[in-house]
């Protein structure tokens, strides 16, 4: 019984760290490209044009994955040398403070404390890998794959519920005070009863410290040796272009229905993207084990990412007032891209053994997060060209993604080495 429970509340403690996370992630998208696009809200000045807007947002945008690209592997291995426990709180801490600097900077109307707070954010929000190292610190071979499921599901919740939220918490028209300062004021709640929870209820979980390298450039040597690696260069250049499309899709696909619908209200955006964040978690709730069983991940990956690649660019042929054709292809999108993201990182880690794992994943992480980083900076220069170029791009990328997979991708019988 005691076992039992020791084991429980750390396991709930990281679902919550993992969940809020994600939470906040979401509660950003709804809010944040009417804030700077669209002048009536004072972010930026009220003569800059339409074309630098687009721009400045891209940047802002990018900033919470480039300051995560740096940061997750920084807590990580901080974690790995002197516990668990105490970088997660700090870390949370520093989400709390982001929170708090992201609502004030719009009230004041500041731009660069705006840019600072998710800088800041991004950074500390790197708690999510040493969630992933308290997960492995508290589970066996048997429990792993339950407890990993858990964090994938936090993940799952957090999508849907953030924009969600999000959206109606920035709604004056649900009640009178909200504005676009209200739900990263309820995050900021959210995140100090996430660090209450931290103090209370998570033991220290490291079993053994290890002097893992502590540097601000650990995910840029995680780039260097992802593609250094003969044997795993051309699958992490497939999670690279995939992640770069359907990042190019969802990071300005708030600035597209603006720009095609004449969505300028938080409660409508945030609508449209927890609609997505269900059929993910449909996909990966309903569709994803079924298909494993009679499928392998690599043959499951080669059908579902050019249906992504073919589906996008249907979101470019509803007119203006044919909005609601869109809720017949988001399912479709969204369902595929949530069998492909959980496939997809199966494939990589079986591309070596047990040991490596740890390696493997965090080199994942660091290329996911770069992915996520360099979209929105291009989106925000390409719209100005043609609002529709963020999506016709993000199949482009999707496409040469299945393509590399499909023509040079060869799957290892044997699991490989690093050294090799």
């Amino acid at each position: 019984m005691t076992q039992k429970k020791s084991t429980r509340s750390p396991l709930l403690t990281i679902f919550l760290t993992v969940f809020i996370n994600l939470l906040g992630v979401g509660i950003v998208i709804p809010v944040i490209a009417p804030l700077l696009l669209v002048p009536t809200y004072n972010m930026l000045p009220a003569d800059m044009s339409p074309e630098t807007r687009s721009i400045v947002l891209g940047f802002l945008i990018a900033a919470f994955p480039l300051a995560q690209f740096f940061g997750a592997p920084m807590l990580g291995a901080l974690s790995d040398r002197y516990g668990r426990k105490k970088f997660l709180a700090l870390s949370i801490f520093g989400t709390f403070i982001g929170y708090l600097l992201f609502a004030y900077a719009i009230i004041v109307h500041d731009i660069y404390l705006l840019f600072f707070s998710r800088i800041l954010d991004g950074f500390t929000g790197g708690n999510i890998s040493i969630a992933f190292s308290a997960i492995s610190d508290l589970s066996d071979e048997k429990t792993k794959a339950k407890n990993f499921g858990m964090v994938g599901a936090a993940f799952g919740l957090g999508f849907i519920l953030g924009p969600y939220m999000g959206g109606k918490l920035a709604d004056p028209n649900i009640v009178s005070w909200f504005n676009a300062s209200t739900p990263f004021w309820f995050a900021a709640g959210l995140t100090a009863l996430n660090l209450v929870f931290v103090f209370v209820s998570f033991p220290e979980t490291l079993k053994e410290i290890n002097n893992t390298p502590v540097s601000l450039f650990s995910g840029i040597r995680n780039i260097s040796t992802a593609f250094r690696l003969k044997h795993l260069r051309t699958i992490f250049l497939v999670v690279f272009l995939l992640t770069l499309g359907w990042n190019f899709f969802t990071q300005f696909f708030s600035v597209f229905l603006i720009h095609k619908f004449e969505y300028k209200d938080f409660s409508q955006i945030a609508d449209i993207f927890a609609f997505i964040g269900i059929w993910i978690v449909v996909a990966q709730g309903g569709f994803q084990r079924p298909l494993t069983k009679k499928y392998s991940s690599l043959n499951i990956i080669k059908v579902t990412a050019i249906l992504i690649a073919i589906t996008l660019p249907m979101l470019l042929y509803p007119t203006s007032t044919q909005v609601v054709y869109i809720f017949y292809i988001l399912p479709f999108i969204s369902v595929f891209q949530g069998i492909t993201q959980p496939n997809l990182t199966a494939v990589v880690s079986n591309q070596v053994g047990e040991k490596e794992q740890g390696q493997i994943l965090g080199i994942n992480q660091s290329i996911q997060s770069l992915g996520m980083a360099i979209p929105p900076v291009i989106a925000g220069y390409i719209h100005t060209v043609n609002p529709n170029l963020p999506i016709i791009v993000a199949s482009i990328c999707t496409l040469i993604g299945w393509l590399v997979l499909v023509m040079f991708f060869k799957n290892k019988k044997e699991k490989q080495s690093f050294e090799k």
